[in-house]
């Protein structure tokens, strides 16, 4: 198992070798971002991506995705019921359209993959409706033996809350770039990860990650 965070700025996009020979990609990062991540995956020799998660449709995420559909041989994507009426979100759903592909659901109780050692699924959202568009994020948990990962997409601590799995793992990817409103102190006490990840750009005009995220995770 090799999990890669693809430098793609202000952005997400998260590519992943299974240890079943499979490949698995949690968004693209943004436009300006898609040529890179196609050329990132197809170094590492692939160019089929048996399972695609676009978590929600921010263009920070899902923004290179139609690249990535066009440029792989794609077996399964998942996406929230979450729309957006940008130009991004249009052209994503174009691509898809275009190689005959459907979206799955992605909502809590999903299950992308469930063999002896390796287990994928999807703990959030777990409501069909919010204010905010992060709360919608596909959250991911993978579990490979004893190796444990939490991808939290931009899921903030509404949808936070609403998780009653089971969370604890060794990896943490940080809710919504390490902002002050994910990554609450009571579920960072659920998940106790070894390792956290926040994908963020160098002095974003966000001011991501929030200090006070940094010091919970301290």
């Amino acid at each position: 198992l090799t999990v890669h965070f693809i430098d793609v700025g202000q952005a997400d996009s998260i590519f992943i070798e299974l240890p079943n020979a499979q490949s698995m990609l949690i968004d693209a990062g943004n436009n300006a971002d898609g040529d890179d991540v196609v050329r990132y995956i197809k170094k590492k020799g692939y160019d089929h991506i048996d399972y695609v998660v676009g978590t929600h449709p921010h263009e920070d995420h899902i923004g290179g995705m139609d690249n990535v559909v066009e440029g792989f041989d794609i077996g399964s994507i998942y996406m929230p019921k979450a729309s957006s009426n940008t130009r991004t979100f249009e052209d994503l759903l174009n691509a898809i359209s275009s190689k005959g592909l459907s979206i799955t659901t992605a909502k809590a109780g999903v299950s992308i993959l469930d063999t002896f050692n390796l287990h994928i699924s999807i703990l959030a959202p777990n409501s069909t409706g919010y204010d905010d568009t992060n709360d919608y994020s596909a959250v991911v948990k993978l579990v490979y033996g004893n190796a444990s990962f939490l991808f939290m997409g931009d899921a903030e601590e509404i949808s936070e809350r609403e998780i009653d799995t089971d969370v604890d793992v060794d990896v943490l990817k940080v809710g919504h770039h390490g902002s002050n409103s994910s990554t609450s102190s009571s579920f960072l006490k659920k998940v106790t990860p070894i390792y956290a990840v926040i994908c963020v750009g160098d002095d974003n005009s966000y001011g991501h990650p929030n200090q006070a995220t940094l010091d919970k995770l301290k």
